[in-house]
């Protein structure tokens, strides 16, 4: 097909890999190399199918539950972080853990330890299930109460209403996380905020990019998997934001030809745990039904990058000679 120089792609910048999610699977194939296969990592070390998949071909095994990592092995705690549990069932059979959990969610795993501490009852923002949400709950299970969005607000009871704080999952819309803080306060005028937001960086400034560009396009097409909260995020932003459609896929052979039709300006992003040759596949699969080059847009640089975990870095330190 001939480009129609009506035809255009806007992509996303920043959109793809965060810090947090490049040190897990950087985690992974460096165990890889150094220990050899197999290396047992609990849960999908980010949600994507893609990055599982390879994985799992390099030699990673990847087990749902603690005792199913046979006793002595190597284990990788996905980033989405544990509860203090899963470290015991691990100690019990003699594993050596590397824990890849994203610094950004361990970060709220301490507020939630320091505010259970001060005998807070915690408001945690987030989706039922989900495993960053399991993991920051076990930090503190007698004093965290699940909030799943503002229509949830109504159903929180707490112990003292002059003593209650707030939290969030990372991967979390930011404008509806605003919403429930906002119902929260009301039911609760003295609500402690979080010292810092807990939104991730990287949640924030891909939304902000796909406001940015969903008004400038008729459909947008987000790179990512169905478990990926803050992928399914992004749908939801650029359908708020002025697109008139948008999709979730993870390759460029999922996407249907018909959502083409009538459309001049196509938006491409990916969600935080998507690495780039799936957005790549996307450009040239547009590219062949006509859509010229892609004119980036960029809302923020980013320049986050986080070390390895300390296991590993200490494993792969020179000996001198």
């Amino acid at each position: 097909m001939t480009a129609n120089s009506q035809r255009r792609v806007l992509l996303a910048k920043p959109r793809g890999y965060c810090a947090g999610v490049d040190r897990a699977v950087q985690t992974v194939e460096i165990a890889l190399e150094k220990y050899g296969a197999p290396i047992y990592v609990r849960k999908q070390i980010v949600h994507n199918v893609h990055v599982v998949k390879t994985l799992e071909e390099r030699g990673a095994i990847f087990v749902d539950e603690t005792e199913e990592v046979p006793e002595g092995a190597i284990v990788v705690f996905s980033a989405h972080g544990v509860a203090p549990v899963v470290h015991d069932e691990a100690r019990g059979l003699n594993l050596r853990t590397i824990d890849a959990t994203c610094p950004l969610v361990t970060k709220v795993h301490k507020e939630a330890v320091r505010f259970a501490a001060q005998d807070y009852d915690i408001l945690l923002i987030g989706h039922e299930g989900h495993e960053e949400v399991i993991g920051t709950t076990g930090e503190a299970p007698d004093h965290i109460h699940l909030v799943d969005g503002p229509d949830d607000v109504a159903n929180i009871t707490v112990r003292d209403p002059e003593k209650v704080a707030w939290l969030s999952q990372t991967t979390l819309s930011v404008d509806e996380t605003i919403a429930t803080v906002e119902k929260l306060r009301e039911r609760f005028p003295k609500l402690m905020d979080p010292p810092s937001d807990d939104i991730c960086y990287a949640t924030q400034n891909r939304q902000t990019a796909v406001k940015e560009m969903a008004a400038r396009s008729q459909l947008v097409i987000v790179v990512g998997s169905t478990n990926s909260s803050n992928s399914v995020r992004l749908v939801e932003v650029a359908k708020e934001h002025g697109a008139d459609n948008a999709y979730l896929v993870d390759y460029a052979e999922q996407i249907d030809p018909a959502w083409l039709e009538g459309v001049d300006v196509v938006g491409v992003t990916s969600g935080a745990s998507v690495p780039d040759e799936l957005v790549q596949g996307v450009l040239a699969w547009l590219a062949e039904r006509g859509f010229g080059e892609a004119e980036e847009i960029e809302s923020v640089e980013e320049r986050m990058r986080f070390s390895l975990p300390k296991e590993l870095r200490k494993d792969l330190r020179v000996t001198p000679v």
